[in-house]
């Protein structure tokens, strides 16, 4: 068995990606596409293989010598591309008497191309096309035999007399996997560019018969687009993290369903397999083994050896879970050769994980694509949980059993934090109070969204008094800088915390801040009392703390958070057109003129003197 690879593809779908690599060498989980597909080919029995070549094509030349292939694997440049048929009848001197496999190298799938060939030896006509169900792409038409009988809108189509019923005849989508007797090379022109699908057409037309093989159970992406790739991506990740996960656990297909996610621009998935345990269908109750960190795949040298390939997380505990699901989180790709929030993500998590932090478990990351595969940890967060209490005592409950383990993040997770982890700042300090919290406040949410015009520098002095007074006492671990309630999860009875990428070293009192002064929740002032000082028993309990010193950075550290939430909610409404944001903007802001009240007034006069006024300004932008 001879097989060809069409690679001469201009990829104009995917510009700008292909102006500088090209399609076939676009990398599934660190390997070039084209390495997978004749990895598969030499598996299937294929013995000798050729590739097509014009856009970019030294650098699919340089890949091919670079490798260790079983079989002959050679390219042939077409100094014009010659389209499908063409380029199948260029090489006629490479084929032989025997039926040959002609394969598109811009798909990933798992379709035995073994089994494709045996299927076309099992019958008498000259080509064998694999067909499967793909609503976007279903332009072929198949008899009830499952033979070809038109493409698209050409001829010749389904007979439209009482003979056959039209009900009987369905479009499919051609996976551009496809086997060929060497007799249709005798209608393919010479020397010129030719679509294969007018041949067969011509062939159709002579009375001559082209076999449908009808692929089922399987996974196929064309990744001819960005959106494609994406998909193809974001397959193989989850395939490859339930395949080492779930061994026990034989897929019968990926189910995909987006979830609402966060305020950034991630992209969130929860991904379930329909599944068959030892025998059983249903959705699976596994628990999934402990990831190797090492990739049995014969690995694929990359251009000048550099390999972008998926890492998998160890796992040494195996970690129940209610059903098999994970969830992929899509950052995208990196913008810069720097870390990225993708790769904060990952080293905090596995980092806070090791720690003995309940944050779910990571299950592989993928950098060049920005994917990460985590524990999905249902959709039950504290937020929830505060609005079904039925009373002060419960909440208290749930709260104080939040900030034992907060207490463990700040103190535990600050022990052998190394600061490369961090994407932003690796402290919370004076800059980032000014420029992220404060500034943000006055330009997204006085400016941007209530449309006032304040200058920064005329805040900035009550600003700077602000940020001293928060970094003044020495009370320093390891800051979440988002811990509000969307952001911990209850699962099974346990809090997990998430959306921990921005997490850096700083003041305990700030996440102890961002939980009390949440406008998700609007905790009663008494009772964020009585969590304060349940917080500084505790603390207590593992490090010397003057409470005096403790509160003072506490009033400051809510102050800017409060600014902070207040800059991100005006953000999202408005730049974003995030309008359930709008929802908390006034119990935050109640929040920060009570947080101001709490200090000396001489401290930030311009401020409050604007809070003053903000009750009309607000009601009349809301309107």
């Amino acid at each position: 068995m001879k097989a060809m690879l069409l690679a001469a593809g201009l990829g104009t779908r995917l510009l700008p990606l292909t102006e500088k690599r090209p399609k076939p060498l676009f990398p599934i989980l660190g390997r070039p596409l084209i390495d997978i597909l004749i990895r598969r080919l030499e598996r299937a029995g294929a013995e000798a293989i050729i590739i097509n070549t014009h856009h970019l094509a030294d650098l699919i030349d340089q890949f091919v010598k670079t490798q260790t292939y079983s079989i002959s694997v050679v390219t042939q440049y077409e100094p014009t591309i010659l389209g499908t048929g063409g380029a199948i009848k260029n090489i006629e001197d490479f084929w032989d008497d025997e039926p040959f496999l002609v394969i598109n190298s811009d798909i990933f799938t798992n379709i035995d191309f073994g089994e494709v060939y045996q299927f076309h030896l099992s019958h008498k006509h000259p080509v064998t096309l694999v067909l499967h169900d793909y609503p976007q792409f279903n332009h072929v038409w198949s008899n009830p035999g499952d033979h070809i009988t038109g493409f698209g809108h050409t001829h010749p189509c389904p007979p439209s007399g009482s003979e056959v019923s039209g009900a009987d005849y369905r479009k499919l989508a051609f996976t551009g996997i496809q086997v060929l007797d060497p007799q249709v090379l005798n209608f393919i022109p010479k020397g010129t560019f030719y679509g294969i699908i007018d041949t067969y057409c011509e062939m159709i037309n002579r009375g001559l018969e082209i076999k449908g093989f009808i692929a089922q159970n399987h996974y196929w992406h064309d990744i001819g687009t960005t959106a494609g790739y994406e998909g193809a991506t974001r397959d193989a990740l989850a395939r490859k993290v339930f395949e080492t996960a779930f061994p026990d656990v034989e897929s019968e297909g990926l189910v995909w369903s987006t979830l609402k996610g966060d305020a950034s621009d991630r992209t969130w998935y929860r991904v379930s397999f329909g599944a068959t345990v030892h025998g059983v269908r249903g959705i699976a109750e596994r628990r999934p083994t402990a990831i190797s960190t090492e990739d049995n795949s014969i690995p694929a040298k990359g251009i000048g050896g550099r390999r972008e390939a998926i890492s998998l997380t160890p796992n040494s505990e195996p970690l129940p879970l209610g059903h098999s699901s994970v969830v992929l989180a899509d950052h995208g790709p990196p913008s810069e050769a720097g870390t990225c929030e993708a790769d904060a993500f990952v080293a905090i998590g596995q980092h806070l994980h090791q720690r003995g932090v309940p944050v779910p478990r990571i299950f592989a990351y993928n950098r060049a694509s920005g994917l990460v595969a985590l524990e999905d940890l249902g959709d039950l967060h504290l937020q929830s949980l505060v609005h079904r209490a039925v009373d002060d005592e419960e909440l208290v409950g749930y709260y104080k059993a939040v900030i034992d383990l907060l207490i463990v993040m700040g103190v535990e997770g600050a022990k052998g934090f190394d600061l490369s982890y961090t994407y932003q700042t690796p402290y919370y300090d004076r800059e980032l109070i000014l420029e992220r919290e404060s500034r943000y406040f006055v330009k997204a949410f006085l400016n941007d969204y209530l449309g006032l015009k304040i200058d920064f520098e005329t805040l900035e002095g009550e600003f700077e008094v602000l940020a001293q007074h928060a970094l003044e006492h020495p009370y320093t671990g390891l800051l979440h800088r988002d811990f509000q309630s969307r952001n911990i999860m209850v699962k099974d009875g346990s809090y997990y915390f998430i959306d921990f990428q921005g997490a850096r070293l700083g003041p305990l009192p700030y996440d102890l801040a961002s939980l009390l002064i949440d406008p998700y929740v609007e905790l009663p002032q008494t009772l964020q009392d009585r969590l304060l000082k349940y917080y500084l028993e505790r603390l207590s309990d593992l490090i010397a703390v003057d409470a005096g010193e403790f509160l003072h950075a506490y009033a400051y550290c809510a102050i800017n958070r409060n600014l902070q939430i207040l800059g991100a909610f005006g953000f999202l409404s408005r730049g974003k057109g995030k309008k359930d944001f709008e929802t908390y903007i006034a119990p935050a802001v109640s929040s920060l003129k009570a947080r101001l009240s709490s200090i000396e007034q001489r401290e930030c006069p311009e401020l409050n003197k604007i809070l003053t006024y903000l009750p009309i300004t607000f009601q009349q932008r809301t309107l």
